[in-house]
């Protein structure tokens, strides 16, 4: 079989986040028909250096597209800055008459879109409407961008994040110390000072067993300051963004995970913290809500609502029949979005895509 030489825009693979999670799972468990070439758009570094990035990736691109050497322009895309930089790279390839597949991953474009001059949210919308296939992360982002971008019903697919399924997880029977985690950027959107806020609201004795660590980029002074202010030191760690490998040793180690944000598209932090039998505790946020049932597979609180956070955290810590119960429902409801599972339909995306150009 022929291959498909697909062209893959997107962030730096140095940088961090989930975006970037998603591109490399996407490019080490790529079908064997599908050849797949990654194009930064966006680096770590100043202002400047991600201008000239583009500007290379631009004329990266379009030598591409003039030699004809790939067979379809894959782009990630977000709100703010990448949604306008997507939206040229997505012109360019259209107009080189190149099947174009938008992957939307943004967790608050519906608030970036509203604060927009009209004109702009025209202009998006019509370049997003050039697409030929748009890739969302849940049934709620597909209806938002159906409604207000003018994109077809059937033009839209929603195909939830990927996760590198562990093949064994701990048992987390007879736990001594519960171990609550947090992953992801450091900053308000996740909730992560929200967090910290309601652990201190649980009651000195029942802290004594238990340790929360937040690990991420961001704000992680202020995550720290906050923690000296309130005499929290003891029971609340604060790390750097880990690698993959130290990501896996917490949740190994791990009995609850926890994500209070404010807005999501479907986090990569959540999946693969389901994906390793933990209970989770989140907002209904995004796409969350459609996998996240509480008291079934997770617990769900309202954004901002400490005492509510405070109060889902009390009932896991102290009861590990629960933990166990939602652990091992919330494995059992990722199990469907396994990286090779997504692989083979992403790549059945690409291969129709492709076919509908040639016809």
């Amino acid at each position: 079989m022929e291959k498909i030489k697909i062209l893959m825009l997107g962030e730096s693979l140095d940088r961090f986040g989930g975006i970037v999670s998603v591109e490399k799972l996407i490019m080490a468990y790529a079908p064997a028909e599908i050849e797949i070439a990654h194009l930064a758009t966006l680096p770590d570094g100043s202002t400047i250096r991600k201008i000239l990035v583009f500007l290379q990736a631009l004329v990266f691109l379009c030598s591409r597209l003039l030699t004809q050497e790939i067979d379809l322009v894959y782009i990630h895309v977000s709100e703010r800055g990448s949604a306008f930089r997507q939206a040229i790279t997505t012109t360019i390839s259209w107009l080189f008459r190149k099947p174009v597949i938008l992957h939307s991953h943004s967790a608050d474009f519906h608030d970036f879109h509203t604060n927009l001059p009209r004109i702009i949210q025209i202009g998006l919308s019509w370049v997003f409407c050039k697409s030929n296939r748009f890739i969302v992360l849940s049934h709620s982002w597909k209806k938002f961008y159906v409604e207000n971008l003018g994109l077809k019903p059937e033009q839209v697919i929603v195909l939830p994040n990927p996760v590198k399924f562990p093949s064994a997880i701990p048992q987390r029977i007879d736990t001594q110390k519960v171990i609550l985690l947090f992953l992801g950027r450091i900053g308000e959107r996740k909730g992560s000072f929200d967090l910290i806020y309601a652990f201190a609201a649980i009651p000195v004795a029942q802290k004594q067993n238990v340790e929360l660590i937040i690990a991420g980029d961001g704000e992680g002074q202020r995550a720290r300051d906050i923690v000296e202010k309130l005499n929290l030191s003891q029971y609340i760690k604060i790390l750097d963004w880990v690698n993959e490998l130290q990501r896996n040793e917490l949740l190994e180690k791990a009995n609850i995970f926890i994500l209070p944000s404010y807005n999501e598209g479907l986090p990569m932090a959540l999946l693969e913290a389901m994906s390793w039998g933990l209970p989770v505790i989140t907002t209904p946020v995004g796409g969350i809500p459609e996998l996240v049932i509480s008291d079934k597979n997770g617990l769900l609180v309202n954004p901002g609502e400490i005492q509510q956070l405070t109060k889902a955290m009390q009932s896991l810590i102290e009861n590990e029949t629960l933990r166990l119960s939602l652990g091992n429902a919330a494995r059992e409801a990722v199990s469907p979005f396994d990286i090779s599972k997504y692989s083979a339909r992403l790549g059945a995306i690409f291969r129709q895509c492709c076919e509908d150009k040639k016809v």
